[in-house]
């Protein structure tokens, strides 16, 4: 069942708006106490007292890596079915990001069959069973990173090395492509606004979003972010073709085999939305999400290049890389990747509002990476 929301009067998409209104209520509560996997045991034989009565819930355990959601996996075993595995992620009162479970439910719901994604199966948007907004999946085989990286965070600098490269690189560029050319109109997406008033729209609502969550969780005020706030609202670019937008599409938010290279699910949909796919290449062409070898800079450590990336994406999608767009979305990504790590993350942690206050503590510490590049790309003005 969908919940409706209050709209609010920013200036960005309905559903979203009133999250960013429900979020300012959440700011006096006490510290956040992370769940045990014995509480989540309970809440989840609650749950399932009602959706499947006479289940049993075994093997609970939390899920590593998560700046944003709490994850625990468990085994649900129904009379006269095999037992089947499942993971469960749960919002804790702030996080690195400020998403939907409503939303994720839909866009995973609506991807089956499309690229591999896990399957949705039961949601609990309002938190009625679990305190938090929640949604329960199928737990889906495969690795984030090959095995060897263990001590790094997940996606960032990862190196998938050969003969991963190769066989992964295809299947990035099918998934991207079949995400930007999804027909989102035919979907069922209730929760998703499309933005058709004007070509500005989409970035208009996206930048309204975002600058939003930065004035509610602001710690610092940097100059260049500023200047930045001010540049992108300036210079906002028209979208051609409106297209469905991952949000966080990368290595490190997709599993695969390690063995045979196959991947077999596209993670993290919720920071996703309609507008422009040039977004989705700024953001996974920004430097900490690659690596460099020899000189080169590997793009999501599958790509020689930039100019090697684009050539390969727009073959696969047919879509059109426009540069200055894409100098645009890069402005973008950095602004946003600040606000994440040195607005959400800091608030989020200092308040003790999450699961992850050491992680989040962590990657604070690339807040002046992202704001030196801002001043580079800001320097360039409306390159090329």
């Amino acid at each position: 069942m969908m919940v409706e929301r209050t709209t609010a009067v920013i200036d960005t998409e309905p559903h979203l708006a009133g999250l960013l209104e429900a979020r300012k209520l959440r700011r006096d509560q006490p510290p956040y106490e992370p769940r045990s996997d014995e509480a989540v045991a309970g809440l989840l034989n609650h749950f399932f007292a009602d959706e499947a009565p006479g289940a049993e819930i075994s093997g609970v355990a939390r899920l590593g890596g998560g700046a944003s959601k709490e994850q625990f996996c468990f085994t649900l075993t129904r009379p006269g079915r095999d037992a089947e595995r499942y993971v469960l992620r749960m919002d804790p009162l702030e996080g690195i990001t400020e998403t939907s479970r409503q939303r994720e439910y839909e866009i995973l719901r609506a991807m089956q069959g499309v690229i591999p994604v896990p399957r949705p199966v039961w949601l609990d948007a309002e938190g009625q069973y679990f305190g938090r907004p929640a949604v329960i999946m199928d737990l889906v085989p495969g690795s984030p990173k090959p095995s060897s990286m263990t001590l790094s965070v997940t996606g960032l600098g990862t190196v998938l090395g050969d003969p991963l490269r190769g066989l992964i690189r295809p299947q990035y560029l099918d998934m991207l492509a079949k995400i930007h050319n999804f027909d989102w109109a035919a979907a069922d997406l209730p929760s998703y606004a499309a933005p058709t008033a004007d070509p500005k729209q989409a970035t208009r609502w996206l930048i309204n979003f975002w600058k939003e969550l930065l004035e509610q969780d602001a710690v610092v005020r940097e100059p260049v972010i500023r200047l930045a706030t001010q540049w992108l609202e300036e210079n906002v670019p028209g979208c051609e073709k409106l297209c469905f937008v991952h949000g966080d599409f990368r290595t490190g938010n997709y599993l695969f085999d390690e063995a045979t290279g196959q991947v077999t699910a596209m993670l993290d949909w919720e920071m996703s939305y309609i507008g422009d796919f040039h977004a989705d290449l700024g953001w996974l062409l920004q430097p900490v999400f690659g690596t460099r070898i020899d000189g080169v800079f590997r793009v999501s450590d599958i790509f020689e290049g930039e100019e090697d990336f684009i050539t390969a994406y727009e073959a696969a999608s047919g879509n059109r890389v426009d540069r200055q767009t894409l100098h645009y979305f890069k402005v973008f990504n950095d602004w946003k990747s600040y606000i994440l790590v040195s607005a959400l993350g800091v608030r989020a942690a200092r308040e003790q509002h999450n699961h992850q206050d050491v992680l989040l503590t962590f990657l604070a510490a690339t807040g002046p990476m992202f704001v030196a590049d801002l001043a580079r790309l800001l320097a360039e003005g409306d390159a090329p």
